[in-house]
């Protein structure tokens, strides 16, 4: 494929994803975020804290891995190139992610529980790896906001996507508006949103004899639908900058 008809490309895949992540809520989506919501309120404030701050000292060691970020692409690549580039590490974490929700899932509650600080590792290296192959600096602390709310948007209802999806296309706007500090960032929003979206796909993954297959496949696709939602975020930031040709 030459440059113009990838960049022909690009437009209608971003297009037809920018469809996806603005439609309206569907009536099925509607009411599992009230039962979901529903559930939450029955579970204590404290409780709620005690989560979003085991995931925050989480995320933020993650964050604060300086082995994390990779040297930055030479300067000369093309989009395509670097595209290409970012596929081939989506493909690998996704095998990644599959082999260890595999183990995890075979070794029963115990290893089953392991599994969450492992795969939130697995998938956060990943978007450290996207954003440095675009030619951004992971190490700056905007960049690694901007990964929390790629991440976010990626793990979360579809009425929290119409709000979040704003503020990724545009970025360079709202900047200033964000946390100025990672203490600062709704936490618990973000821990809300991620457990909502992934509760019942890795439930099934605590389960004996089920639980391998099960964490293998549900490890493979949501790593995939991680990088093809950074991948979409990261050409919007691009969009204006980069010639996509």
């Amino acid at each position: 494929m030459n440059r113009e008809n990838y960049h022909h490309y690009v437009e209608a895949e971003l297009s037809l994803w920018l469809m996806e992540v603005k439609k309206p809520p569907s009536f099925f989506g509607k009411i599992s975020s009230g039962i979901q919501g529903k559930v939450n309120s029955w579970i204590p404030e404290k409780v709620h804290k005690a989560i979003s701050v085991a995931i925050e000292n989480m995320v933020k060691t993650v964050l604060a891995g300086s082995d994390l970020v990779k040297p930055t692409p030479k300067a000369s690549l093309t989009f395509m190139e670097r595209e290409l580039l970012v596929r081939k590490r989506i493909k690998w974490f996704r095998n990644t992610a599959s082999a260890e929700g595999a183990i995890t899932g075979a070794g029963g509650i115990l290893l089953g529980l392991a599994d969450f600080p492992a795969f939130l590792t697995i998938k956060m290296k990943l978007l450290f790896d996207i954003a440095s192959i675009y030619g951004l600096d992971a190490k700056s602390y905007q960049e690694r906001l901007f990964l929390l709310y790629v991440f976010q948007l990626s793990f979360s209802s579809q009425s929290r996507r119409n709000d979040l999806i704003g503020l990724i296309e545009n970025w360079d706007m709202h900047v200033s508006d964000l946390p100025k500090e990672l203490t600062d960032f709704d936490w618990k929003t973000f821990q809300l949103d991620y457990r909502d979206y992934i509760d019942l796909a890795k439930l099934f993954q605590l389960v004996p004899l089920i639980g391998a297959p099960v964490g293998a496949i549900a490890n493979y696709k949501l790593t995939d639908h991680l990088g093809r939602y950074a991948m979409n975020c990261y050409r919007l930031r691009m969009k204006a900058k980069v010639d996509v040709g």
